[in-house]
């Protein structure tokens, strides 16, 4: 008995085929094999054709049932995991009007801010949880206004997941986390978000239908069927945005959690148990997986853009040529805690939302050409992106959520002995490493979803932990007085 899990990324597509008996994943494929190509007709502008979604699925459908060798028959549930914040139009014969906005563009940001300055922050923040920002309903402003003629033939929008939902089984449908991050979920009124709808002029009629986060959301279709070599009949049983997706991926569900991952950008994604926000709106705050009417999980997310993007900089810049990421780390660890007095603030890849949307730049401080070599450099910038980490974390705790376990996948920054030991070290949290990703998250929920689990624990039962980093007592003082060091710079940069 098989469980399928997609992963629709703006980068690749990924499917895995996970044994739900055993909780391993038998087989794994993406496509394409190089980047997928993201459409920028204007600056700020990020789009992408959703027919290349669901290309590369088949792509990478297809070679899961080769390598895993397994009978399509056995496939008893699939989950979805996608990018968050995308826009698909669709008509009444479900075909794609024009291309998907996806969560990177920036066009509808002034679109978000007016709505934030006329509804005012206390009505947002209260039901939203979130300004308006540049999320889903903004970039469905922009189509309104700009591109008049296609929003008239607009039967239902998606998020890029419904849309793979939509051509698995030929059903239009959605879910209340879908429509917390596209800031169409109120969350006081636990409905709809009427007051926004109204003031953008959009219709309620837009809105899919809103199933259960973990419930059948569809069966594949026979069109599909003939499309993936799947089984007719099969029962899409799941589907979230990627990151809520990752923290489910590494079992967190329950207020207190912290997920975490350290890529290009780096996000921390905690779990609150009560209807909070930031004042400020320096994180996001959707509704995770298992939030429901009757019992309160939201995600609250922080997302850094300067955080492997500046390890790879300091690679290329300022590392001895030709070397690898480890032997950067080993360089790393020959300068001490706090990098003898040298600050990185890595916020040199755009605007950074825990900094109220400022773009500071990455900045170098407090370097002594008598004393400082590469070795601090190099440690001064994972000091740097950790550190950025526990500024955004000291504001979840703020909104009540304590950070005592983060759990995170062996990868990206994660890979780094400094960069974990200075997390814990800074946080005082315990970090705890696992083998997992998203395409085997996405498939484990669908095995909760279509009750071949009994729940989460047992859905995640089989899954490996690595490692686990204490923070060690002796270094906690070392490690706030270079926090409060590098905190003392960014407080004169913003």
């Amino acid at each position: 008995m098989y469980l399928l899990g997609y992963d629709i990324g703006s980068s690749s597509v990924k499917a895995s085929l996970v044994n739900a008996e055993t909780g391993k994943c038998v087989a794994s494929a993406f496509y394409p094999k190089t980047e997928a190509p993201i459409i920028a007709v204007r600056q700020g502008w990020a789009e992408q054709d959703p027919q290349m979604w669901w290309d590369n699925l088949k792509l990478a459908t297809h070679a899961v049932l080769v390598e895993s060798g397994a009978d399509a028959r056995d496939i008893k549930a699939i989950g979805i995991s996608y990018q968050m914040h995308g826009l698909v139009c669709v008509d009444k014969e479900q075909r794609v009007l024009r291309p998907a906005i996806i969560w990177c563009d920036s066009r509808a940001v002034s679109y978000g801010q007016r709505a934030f300055e006329t509804l005012g922050k206390d009505m947002c923040l209260g039901h939203l949880l979130n300004s308006p920002g540049n999320f889903t309903a903004s970039k469905l402003a922009w189509v309104k206004e700009s591109e008049p003629d296609i929003y008239a033939k607009i039967y239902k929008i998606m998020l890029p997941g419904d849309y793979i939902a939509m051509r698995l089984s030929g059903e239009i449908c959605t879910t209340v986390s879908g429509l917390s991050e596209g800031m169409f979920w109120d969350f006081r009124e636990n409905r709809v978000a009427r007051f926004l709808m109204d003031y953008y002029g959009f219709d309620e009629s837009l809105i899919a239908d809103i199933r259960p986060t973990f419930a059948e959301q569809g069966r594949v279709s026979a069109i599909a069927s003939r499309e993936l070599g799947l089984p007719e009949g099969v029962p899409i049983t799941y589907r979230a945005g990627d990151q809520p997706n990752n923290a489910l991926s590494l079992n967190v569900f329950n207020p207190g959690e912290i997920a975490s991952t350290a890529g290009t950008s780096g996000v921390v994604y905690g779990v609150n148990g009560s209807v909070n926000y930031d004042p400020k709106s320096r994180v996001n705050t959707f509704a995770h997986v298992n939030h429901t009417a009757g019992q309160t999980r939201l995600g609250v997310l922080l997302c850094i853009n300067g955080t492997g993007i500046l390890n790879s900089w300091i690679k290329r810049n300022v590392a001895p040529e030709g070397i690898f990421y480890n032997d950067m780390n080993s360089l790393a660890a020959q300068a001490p805690i706090g990098s003898a007095g040298v600050s990185i603030l890595p916020f040199g890849n755009g605007a950074e939302r825990v900094l109220e949307d400022r773009e500071t730049g990455c900045s170098i401080h407090g370097v002594n050409f008598n004393v400082h070599d590469r070795r601090h450099l190099i440690r001064a910038a994972q000091e740097g992106i950790v550190f950025s980490f526990k500024y955004g974390i000291d504001v979840m705790e703020g909104m009540g959520i304590s950070v005592k376990k983060i759990h995170a996948g062996h990868a990206n920054m994660f890979l780094s002995p400094i960069f974990r030991q200075t997390l814990a070290g800074v946080t005082g949290a315990t970090i705890e490493l696992y083998d997992t990703d998203g395409s085997v998250g996405a498939a484990k929920g669908a095995g909760i979803g279509a009750g071949i689990y009994r729940d989460h624990n047992e859905a995640f039962a089989t899954l490996e932990k690595l490692e686990v980093i204490e923070t060690v007592e002796a270094d906690r003082q070392a490690y706030a007085d270079a926090y409060g060091r590098w905190k003392s710079y960014l407080e004169k940069a913003i």
